[in-house]
């Protein structure tokens, strides 16, 4: 495939785009030649394919309009109803199978820093614990999923990140930018990210290693087979690494197992994941306290279905739990916390076509506890409940929260435009009993075959999480009175592709009531839990260049990226803040740039830069220190073949010393090596 010639460009294959029907963004269940979707890093091609023009699908005579029209059949879309790319009003931003293949990144959560409108903050290499939050937004206000189904935590979203599989377990990753409650109920305040595994229908047997700075090693391994009309996948791995600071060694493994049934009548998913981890958390949470230790354990167990008919009946049920172990001194009583958070969840809908567009309805009851010794209300002491593999440590507190929760959407389709319009009705039991609504209206535009023009206005909330309402540390102060946090998230821009081009511009306002945030009011104060009014407002813009496309043969250089967003954030009153832990240390100014090429034979390279400037600053020696824009340079050489592949990668390689968050040093150079064997 590397040799010089003139060629058509191929496309590349996949059977049943979003994988799994309960995926929140399913397929049709067809096979779908997406070629182009091989290059939507950041997510441009996937959102510009759907401005196709549409009397070129009614006459698919060349192979660019054949391709033009199965791409009419692949859903990735933002609204209970599946839309296609052509139908679709929502912007959906893609990271592909390719893309993660080429990124040369040390885990799932640094695949999300070259994502534009990303903000990853980490605590450690390998993304050990990891804070993502969208447009300006913090690690509480999204919603992530796996295969569709919400694992957000509602302990803290700090743990929200803690997946159950690998970079080599994921098929696609698709984040949906702004509010979204009106789909996806509380929580989804800022916006979605849904990781969608890969799920091959044939045979699948793969290993993978990797070791290099820093004492790491990792290993992982997928399995894929069929009984009868039941698929199974299952992937585990582990790792360990002495981290690249001071008291950030790690310890890391997980178990993942989905499976799924399909016969004319209906299709049934299931899976089941866990994962463990143990880490030095130097200065994370205070740099009063350098030498902390955190250890966590998650379950996720769901299971889903769809019929088919003119009704589609989607039911879904899910459970996950957690467990997490914080040691304010590393291995010592004093300032330990022991948390267990439960969340149950119950979903009933579907949608359906008719002659006006397409319907959709839906109920969920979601159901959320936590025991503690920290967080919650106090127990008496025959109500206390001992914690798991401790003989003398005990539950003392407890809280739980049921939210009930109402959709109704519905969608109008014409040849060059598309109304979504739907609303949420949400009522949870630790608020006051009452239903509050959260609407939302999205439009687009297609005036041709290569522009789409698109407008969306949604209204989000999120409950504040259990540590927001009764963290109490020497250092934190929960705040019991707290309310939801509410916006209205307003979304305009424009899409462009053509031969190869493709083009996003994208503006956005949010307007925040009751944001929360831990603040100090003195230097002398400690972190309060605290709320006020903030609004975000920015620009994003997106581009890349497929030079294959573009050159119509196998070009040197496959493929660019870019991105760069620009945020700026005003606070609506006049109280006097010493210090913002979270929400007002955004990112100001974010540049991406990915370069993907040839090198000789089946090698290749992928250089990756990132520039950040973020506002904010932290505590060093008693003063404020504002954070430094920093530059980073990753690279990853990679030699491909049918059953293996080879690749060094290096992060950081101009060795930047900087800051994600104030206190915590990034670890400098890190150097892998590894190989990955389809047997």
């Amino acid at each position: 495939m590397y040799n010089k010639q003139t060629r058509k460009p191929k496309a590349i294959t996949w059977k049943q785009f979003a994988n799994k029907g309960y995926c929140a963004f399913a397929s049709l269940r067809r096979e779908v030649r997406i070629g182009v979707l091989s290059i939507a890093t950041l997510g441009v091609a996937a959102q510009s394919e759907a401005m196709a023009s549409t009397s070129r699908m009614l006459n698919p005579e060349t192979e660019e309009a054949k391709d033009e029209l199965e791409m009419s059949e692949v859903t990735v879309s933002g609204t209970m109803a599946p839309l296609t790319l052509l139908q679709s009003a929502r912007i959906v931003s893609v990271l592909t199978r390719q893309d993660i293949e080429q990124a040369g990144v040390q885990s799932i959560n640094d695949l999300f820093k070259l994502t534009t409108g990303i903000d990853v903050r980490q605590r450690g290499g390998f993304g050990i614990q990891t804070d993502i939050s969208i447009d300006g937004g913090i690690f509480d206000q999204i919603t992530l999923l796996l295969n569709g189904v919400n694992i957000s935590n509602p302990q803290t979203g700090h743990l929200s990140a803690d997946f159950p599989v690998s970079v080599s377990d994921i098929e696609r990753i698709e984040v949906l930018e702004g509010a979204a409650s009106r789909v996806y109920g509380g929580q989804s305040f800022g916006g979605a990210i849904n990781i969608v595994t890969r799920h091959e229908k044939e045979r699948v047997v793969e290993v993978g290693v990797q070791g290099g700075s820093f004492g790491t090693f990792e290993a992982d391994a997928r399995l894929g087979f069929n009984i009868k009309n039941i698929s199974n996948h299952i992937s585990g791995g582990g790792g360990r690494s002495d981290g690249g600071t001071d008291n950030s060694d790690w310890r890391k493994g997980q178990l993942f197992y989905q499976g799924d049934y399909a016969n004319d009548q209906l299709n049934l998913d299931w899976q089941f994941g866990f994962s463990k981890k143990s880490y030095g958390a130097n200065t994370f949470y205070s740099a009063a306290y350098p030498n902390q230790y955190e250890r966590n354990e998650r379950y996720l167990l769901s299971v889903s279905a769809e019929t088919k008919g003119k009704f589609h009946f989607t039911p879904q049920v899910y459970w996950n739990r957690s467990y997490d172990n914080f040691e304010l001194i590393r291995n010592e009583r004093f300032g330990e916390n022991f948390h267990q958070a439960d969340v149950y969840g119950l979903k009933a809908g579907g949608f359906f076509h008719w002659v006006g567009g397409k319907t959709a309805l839906g109920a969920e009851l979601r159901h959320e506890g936590i025991l503690s010794t920290n967080l919650g209300r106090e127990l008496k002491p025959e109500h206390y409940v001992s914690v798991r593999g401790e003989d003398d440590i005990f539950y003392t507190k407890q809280d739980d929260r049921t939210t009930v929760s109402f959709n109704l959407e519905h969608n109008i389709l014409l040849n060059h435009w598309t109304f979504s319009a739907g609303l949420l009705a949400s009522m949870t039991t630790s608020v006051d009993h009452k239903f509050r609504f959260y609407p939302g209206v999205d439009i687009a535009f297609r005036p041709n075959g290569h522009w789409k023009l698109f407008f969306s206005y949604n209204k989000g909330f999120r409950l504040p999480t259990f540590t927001d309402l009764y963290y109490k540390s020497v250092t934190l102060e929960g705040n019991k009175g707290l309310k939801p946090e509410n916006n209205h998230s307003v979304q305009i821009g424009g899409q462009f592709r053509k031969n190869g081009y493709a083009g996003t511009v994208r503006a956005f306002y949010h307007r925040g009531n009751n944001m929360i945030d831990w603040v100090m009011y003195t230097p002398e104060d400690t972190y309060h839990s605290a709320a006020f009014q903030m609004d975000n407002m920015g620009i994003q813009v997106e581009g890349r260049f497929n030079f294959d496309e573009i050159t119509g043969m196998d070009a040197w250089v496959r493929n660019l990226t870019l991105g760069y967003t620009h945020i700026y954030q005003k606070r609506n009153d006049d109280t006097d803040i010493y210090k913002s832990n979270y929400t007002m240390e955004y990112l100001r100014n974010k540049f991406v740039a990915t370069l993907h090429h040839k090198v000789w034979s089946r090698l290749s390279a992928t250089w990756s830069v990132r520039v950040q400037d973020r506002m904010g600053n932290y505590i060093c020696a008693g003063q404020l220190v504002g954070y430094n824009t920093f530059a980073n340079l990753d690279v990853k050489l990679q030699w491909t073949a049918p059953h293996y592949n080879l690749y060094v990668q290096g992060t950081n390689i101009t060795d930047n010393r900087y800051y994600d968050l104030g206190n915590v040093p990034q670890p400098g150079i890190w150097i892998m090596a590894g190989a990955r064997w389809k047997l």
